[in-house]
This record gives C-alpha cells, structure tokens and sequence, in this order.
C-alpha cells in the first residue's frame, strides 16, 4: 500500500448475528488484512453495548492471534482508568510473549460505557484524572523499570510494548506530545477536533526511548463496495444500526422504525459521527482517503470498515487494498 493503512474492528453484533458469530467475523477480518497487507488491526474497549462483543479486549486479542499470522494486533484501545496499570501490563506482556513482535498497546481515558457500568467496573470516577500518572506507570512496568517498589510485571517486564494514546480532544494530543508516544485520533466517530489537535500534537512533540518524530494515525470509516448505489444502502444500514445503537438501546426496530429514529434527530448525531467516511467504489474511496490523509495531516490510517454483514465488511477490506494498491 502507499501508506500504512490498518483496521479498527469494532467487533459488530450484527442484526441476527451472536456474540460467537461476532468473533468469528473477526478473525475472518483479520485474516483477509493480514492478506491484503494491512499493518495491523485493533480492537476497542466497550461495555454493556448489546451491538459490540470487544469488551475482553485482550482475549479478543489472543483469539485472532492463534488464527493470523503475521499482521500486529492490539486495543484501540485499553481504557486505562478501568484497569489498573499492572493487571494490563501483565495481559500484554502475556500476549506480547504470545506472539512476540506483534502487540500495540493503545491507550484512552474514556470509560468507554455509560455511569452504571463504570460502577460496576468498580471504577473510581476520578480515576480519569490519574490517566496521565497511570501511563507513566504501565510503561515502567513494561520497561522493566517499576514504580511500585518490588513488584514487577511478569510477563510484561522489559518487553518494550510500543505504546499508543487515543484521543478524540486537545488533552490526549498534548499527552502524547509530552511523553513522545505516537497518537491515534478517533476521528472516526468524533471528528471536530481533528485538525488542531494533530497541529498541537506535532507542534509540541518532544522525542523519547520509543519514538524519535510525532507519528499521527487517524481514523476514518470506509463502505466500499462494488457499486456506488450499494455502497449508499450499506451506510444507510450502518446509520440504522448506530441510531438504534446509540438512541433506542434495548429496543428492536425494523428498519422503518430506525429510518424515523433518523428523521427525528437521531441523524444530525449519527451524520456527525461520519463526517469522515469513504463510501463508494475502489475509486472513490481511494481518491476520498488521498484527500483525507492530507487533512488530517497522517502518517497512518486506521479504516472502521461499516457494512451491515460480515461479507460486505470482507469485501471492503479488499477493495480498499486495491484502491491503495495492497
């Protein structure tokens, strides 16, 4: 490919489909990137969404490692206050002895889940504000260098992971820009901030042991499909499931009802969410992500493939790659 360009899996329950399904779909993804030579895919921490099964992100992780064999894995990403610094330290030096040479480890400070399921995380709700501290410790943790006297990370203890910060705001860019870590931009589905914050981030960087120049990867959705008119139905069907997702949880609409969902207001989000997405033919996203990496100022781009089935989301992988050339 021209540039890297690597996958953000969200693991979809998709309408009719099972957590089990969900799973298999995602190795099935993995395998045709790792195919198509896509540098790596990553797996986002949710909890209590009924539409996404990537909450045991790490298992998740292990799972598509031991049926992939070369592409890099990891979180896109552990949110770190849900955790304490050495239990993912531990669950990444583990996968990182797993498959060695092949395990980013993404971090955010989001709760990614909603007040009720932070409680029952057992979460701090101040935790957030330790996030910067946390990351600090995590990577001692890994550099064999703890901070926390006579306890190590084992596994995890000096394997260097390569660390990530994610963001979607102004802090995570200054963040990762202080301690010279690369930054991933959710620009997928919160876009306002894009631009200034990848100008913040590269502004202030300063060089660290991981990483000599800033090194922005940003998030963008893709529908590619074989047809324009099919790409349009599939983001139709993809607006459905997050209007549903996000406004009518527990609920199950037909489309109909998830097209008045839209109507009523849910669509202004929802059309926000995807400001930046690629729906088309191999051209036309091609030539869209041409002109998005140019705004976004990237090294990188990290795809969330939309469709509403597994096979249109394999078909996107694909034709993506030989839009860019993969």
């Amino acid at each position: 490919m021209r540039i890297p360009v690597s996958v953000l899996d969200l693991a979809p329950i998709l309408r009719g489909e099972t957590a089990s399904s969900s799973i298999a779909a995602s190795v099935a993804l993995a395998q045709r990137a790792e195919e198509h030579g896509y540098r790596r895919v990553w797996y986002a921490e949710h909890h209590n969404m009924p539409s996404i099964a990537s909450s045991a992100t790490s298992v998740l992780i292990a799972h598509v490692g031991a049926h992939t064999r070369t592409i890099r894995l990891g979180a896109g990403g552990v949110m770190l206050p849900n955790h304490s610094p050495l239990t993912i330290a531990e669950q990444f030096g583990t996968l990182d002895a797993m498959y060695p040479g092949r395990i980013d480890l993404g971090l955010g400070r989001a709760p990614g889940s909603d007040q009720n399921t932070m409680y029952a995380l057992r979460r701090d709700p101040g935790s957030a504000d330790r996030f910067p501290q946390d990351v600090l410790e995590l990577q001692a943790y890994l550099a064999g260098r703890t901070r926390v006297t006579g306890v190590d990370a084992i596994p995890g203890k000096g394997s260097e992971l390569p660390l990530y910060v994610l963001g979607s705001s102004m802090f995570g860019a200054t963040l990762a820009a202080a301690l010279g870590l690369p930054y991933a931009f959710a620009s997928h589905f919160a876009p306002q901030l894009l631009e200034p914050a990848v100008a913040a981030y590269r502004r202030e960087f300063k060089p660290s042991a991981q990483l000599a120049e800033p090194y922005v990867i940003a998030g963008v959705n893709v529908v590619a499909a074989d047809t324009t008119e099919a790409a349009e139905q599939n983001l139709q069907a993809v607006k459905r499931g997050i209007a549903v997702g996000i406004f009518g949880r527990g609920q199950e609409l037909d489309d109909a009802q998830a097209d008045q969902l839209l109507a009523q207001g849910a669509g202004v989000h929802v059309d926000s969410m995807l400001t930046h997405a690629a729906v088309g033919t191999r051209a036309e996203v091609g030539e869209y992500l041409d002109g998005f990496l140019k705004a976004a100022d990237a090294d990188e781009l990290i795809v969330a493939h939309q469709a509403p089935t597994t096979e249109a989301r394999l078909r996107s992988v694909t034709l993506l790659a030989e839009a860019l050339g993969g």
